[in-house]
């Protein structure tokens, strides 16, 4: 069985798919194709490389995203994301998409044509670090004859890209919303991102009954997308969240492995 898994953006609470692949594979359950946008592509790269769950939450854990001694010089941003290729490089030594262990497919969005971009061959990390580079916080991303951003800004959720590849589809989408209050708006980035999120979960609704299964804790509300404080819970959220929804999927004829419980 081909097994697709699809992971969106979301910035910091992307910690929950590390929850929700660490609860995977405690089912037995391997996806052999990822596709992912922002954060659901740094998670999706590590993945695909071979990094367990443990090592990927590290990685988030000990990554400074809002480094202000990566100053974007002469560049429309304030960070620029290029400066974080050492960090990924320290951990995917060879930066190309032929050294995956499972098939990924990474979106990003070119400023200039203004086009949905799908790498998935050539080089990785540049790729990862456009897909994650969030507007007006981060410089765009030079690759080939083109600039490019974040992938949420026109597939937050590339589910269509694994549709005719796979014959389960597991989404891990964390940028469910609810209403707010004007206290909720502290600073001008909270404006931007709760913009930035309406847009995206109107498009993302639609995708989300391509799969077959779903994980969507809307308790990840209330975690914004720079907010490192809280990553153990976000990782938590997903991981029990998936555990809770994995127990109630019957179409995948899953079994709880013993070791589960001592897992947690």
């Amino acid at each position: 069985m081909k097994i697709g898994l699809v992971l969106s953006g979301g910035g910091m609470r992307g910690a929950a798919h590390i929850g929700m692949i660490k609860a995977l594979e405690e089912y037995k359950i391997y996806p052999t194709y990822i596709a992912g946008s922002s954060a659901g592509a740094i998670v999706g790269a590590l993945y695909a490389y071979g990094y367990n769950w443990k090592a990927i939450f590290n990685f988030f854990k000990d990554i400074q995203l809002l480094d202000f001694n990566k100053y974007a010089l002469g560049k429309p941003g304030i960070i620029d994301a290029e400066k974080f290729y050492p960090q990924f490089n320290s951990l995917i030594k060879d930066d190309n998409f032929n050294a995956l262990k499972k098939s990924l497919f990474i979106t990003a969005t070119d400023i200039l044509k203004g086009k949905l971009k799908i790498f998935s061959e050539g080089e990785l990390i540049k790729p990862i670090l456009a897909s994650a580079a969030f507007p007006g916080v981060f410089a765009p991303v030079k690759i080939g004859n083109s600039y490019f951003i974040d992938g949420g800004v026109l597939d937050n959720f590339p589910v269509r890209v694994l549709k005719s590849k796979c014959d389960v589809i597991i989404g891990s989408y964390v940028n469910c919303f609810d209403d707010i209050s004007m206290e909720d708006l502290k600073h001008s980035h909270n404006v931007v991102e709760r913009a930035f999120k309406l847009k995206a979960v109107k498009e993302d609704y639609k995708k989300i009954k391509q799969c077959d299964i779903v994980i969507s804790p809307k308790k990840l509300n209330k975690y914004g997308t720079f907010d490192k404080k809280y990553l153990k819970e976000i990782f938590n959220i997903g991981y029990s969240t998936t555990i809770e929804a994995l127990k109630n999927e019957k179409s995948l004829q899953l079994n709880v492995p013993i070791e589960q419980s001592k897992n947690r």
